[in-house]
């Protein structure tokens, strides 16, 4: 199997740079690095500990086995390395539970339109192969860049929350789009 077949065997999700495909103990490194990096973990106001990078991992394979989806590895298909984090995850909003697309990226990786294109292709999924009817990105009101991620991917604000998270109270603003000739719903 040449080295194209073998990164997209186990892919969910294909776009034109990128294979999502769920993410395995193996990478626990690529994890640290994106997890345990201050700077691309300002909207949680801290880098994550060796046991909350466990604790996330798992936390990800539980949404697998529970929910079909997760966030998923987002892997270069030229170079094979993994760049990110980008999926599709459950979120509690307004009293429900709502399907989110979210990504966090390695820095080195920031500004190459990787989140924008691998959260476009997980809408798609969400639509074409979930049935879904809408889906969100809850977004932390200080993380611009990803606003800007929502924005280029047709989302808009549809309303606001506030997650306690290490004793800080965080304004988000809920960021929604619908399946093409869906209704609105939320």
């Amino acid at each position: 199997m040449d080295r194209a077949a073998q990164l997209g065997a186990d892919a969910v999700v294909e776009t034109e740079r990128l294979l999502l495909r769920p993410l395995t103990p193996a990478d626990r490194g690529d994890l640290c690095e994106i997890l345990q990096d201050k700077e691309t973990m300002y909207a949680y106001e801290h880098a994550f500990s060796d046991e909350e990078v466990d604790q996330w991992l798992q936390n990800q394979l539980r949404r697998y086995r529970e929910e079909g989806f997760g966030l998923w590895a987002a892997v270069d298909r030229t170079s094979g390395e993994m760049v990110g984090q980008i999926g599709l995850t459950l979120q509690d909003w307004d009293g429900r539970r709502v399907p989110e697309v979210g990504y966090l990226l390695k820095r080195r990786f920031w500004g190459m339109g990787y989140a924008t294109e691998g959260a476009r292709g997980c809408m798609d999924y969400a639509f074409e192969r979930l049935g879904l009817l809408w889906v969100c990105s809850i977004i932390r009101d200080n993380n611009l860049p990803s606003q800007r991620v929502a924005q280029r991917n047709g989302l808009t604000p549809r309303g606001h929350l506030v997650k306690h998270y290490y004793d800080m109270d965080m304004p988000h603003t809920v960021w929604c789009a619908w399946r093409p000739g869906g209704e609105e719903l939320p």
